[in-house]
This record gives C-alpha cells, structure tokens and sequence, in this order.
C-alpha cells in the first residue's frame, strides 16, 4: 500500500512541473529589443552648403535610399572659383571725377562660376550608438561640370581732347588687345566695374568633377537628415581658365583641386 501511494504521488509531482514548465512557455512575455535605427524611409532630399579652398557652393541632393548603410544620390551644385592671387584694394589716384572708385582686383580677368551635376555614393561604416549618437561614413561622386567665365570690367582713365582742353574720362571695360596696356597698368585703373558688367559676354567651358569625402551623420536613421562632410573636390575642363592674366609668372590652368568643409540638412520620406 506504502508503495502505491509513493507511485501516485510521484507520478502526480512529474504531472505538476510538467504543467508548470508548459504554462511559462506559453505564457511568459517575450522581451522586446529595440533598436535605435528609426523606420526605413525610401528617399532623401538635402541642401548642402560647400565652403572649399578658393571659394564656395550650394547644392540639392536627391536620394535613393537601399539599405541602412547605402544611398544613391543625383546632385546638383553651383559655385564659384577665385584665385588665391586675387586681392581686393581701393585706390586714391588724382584725377577729378564726381564719383567714387568701386574696390578692383588687379590683373583679374575672368570671374568663374561653376556648374557641376552628379551621380554618387553614401555608405555608412558605424552605427550610431544611440538615438543621439553620430554615424561615420563616406562618399563619392563623379559627372560632368560646366565653368562658366565672367569677363571682369574695369573702369580706366582715358585723356582726351575738347574744344582745346585736355581732360580725363571713363571708360568701363574688359581686358583687350587695345587696352592691355592700360589695364595692367596700376596708374590708369580707376576702379572695378559696376556689378552687373560681363554677363553678356560670358563663355562656357565644359569639363568634369568629382568628389571623395568623410560624413559624419547626426540623423543617420531619422526622419530628418543632417550631417558633416569633408574632403577633397576636382574639377577638370577641355582649356585652360583663365581667372588671373596670364604673364611669365602666373599661367592658368584647365584643373582645380580644392578641400572642402560641408553641412547637409534635409528630410527623408518614403
């Protein structure tokens, strides 16, 4: 009797964790693991602002967003390009007019603008470690670039003869064959053109450009996107660009090379 008794209350305990053992399978909640990347979005569109080593730009990006750590993105920028020998000045110089001089560069013979298109990469390397962290990453860009050439004006100081007196006047010009003389000369300059001179004479010189830089994302999985971009940028044209007259000394060249400093702000959608 002792025996069965121990059977049965033996079987009935194996019964009891058994039923225990099944009630925390199935009962028991299923802890959550968040993630801290956001929602998957589809697009992004961003404006950039471009400070680089001899001038600056604007751009809109448009992207196509594949994964968590790949955009393609289209891009389209205009810029402008000085010349490090550039130099604003003012001059006092003796002759009587009513007005005064506007500041000049001296030996600045075309003002450059830049038009650059292009197709791109963004790929992150980290994640951010949190909601508010910073991910790393890096991209590239390649397509066509058109410059785009300003003739620069200057006002010289032409003598000339009325009903018998000698007197000096104005004359707005760009640099020519027959004026060279007066136009590298520091004596004859009067000032620098008015600001509106030499967009009916422009020219255009095709080429291509591309980019290669270092972003560090603040909104890598958001819905807003914002980040910090470094690198470097050329561009490289069919003729030489003349910005500075050429002499012995200085000669133009149909490249440039810049480093570049950026900050991205936009939104994604889906």
């Amino acid at each position: 009797m002792h025996v069965i008794c121990r059977i049965s209350f033996s079987l009935l305990f194996a019964m009891f964790c058994l039923l225990e053992t099944s009630a925390q399978k199935s009962f028991q909640p299923k802890q959550v693991e968040f993630e801290w990347k956001g929602i998957i979005y589809r697009n992004e569109s961003t404006l950039k602002g471009t400070l680089h080593t001899n001038g600056y730009s604007i751009a809109y990006n448009k992207g196509k967003i594949k994964s968590y750590y790949k955009t393609n993105y289209y891009h389209i920028e205009l810029g402008h390009i000085s010349d490090p020998r550039e130099q604003k000045q003012n001059k006092n110089i003796p002759y009587q007019f009513s007005k005064i001089s506007r500041s000049f560069k001296f030996g600045k013979q075309n003002s450059l603008y830049m038009i650059r298109a292009g197709k791109g990469t963004k790929t992150l390397l980290t994640d951010k470690t949190k909601r508010k962290g910073v991910a790393i990453g890096y991209n590239y860009e390649a397509g066509p670039a058109i410059a785009i050439l300003k003739p620069y004006y200057l006002e010289l100081v032409y003598g000339v003869e009325r009903d018998g007196k000698f007197l000096n006047e104005l004359k707005e010009e760009k640099l020519n064959d027959s004026n060279a003389d007066k136009f590298l000369d520091y004596n004859f300059i009067f000032g620098g053109g008015s600001p509106g001179s030499g967009w009916k004479n422009i020219s255009v010189v095709p080429g291509i450009q591309g980019k290669l830089g270092l972003f560090f994302s603040l909104g890598a999985f958001e819905q807003y996107a914002t980040s910090i971009e470094v690198g470097i940028m050329g561009d490289i044209y069919t003729r030489k660009i003349p910005i500075m007259v050429e002499t012995d000394a200085i000669s133009a060249k149909p490249y440039f090379i810049n480093f570049y400093a950026t900050i991205e702000f936009g939104k994604r959608t889906n």
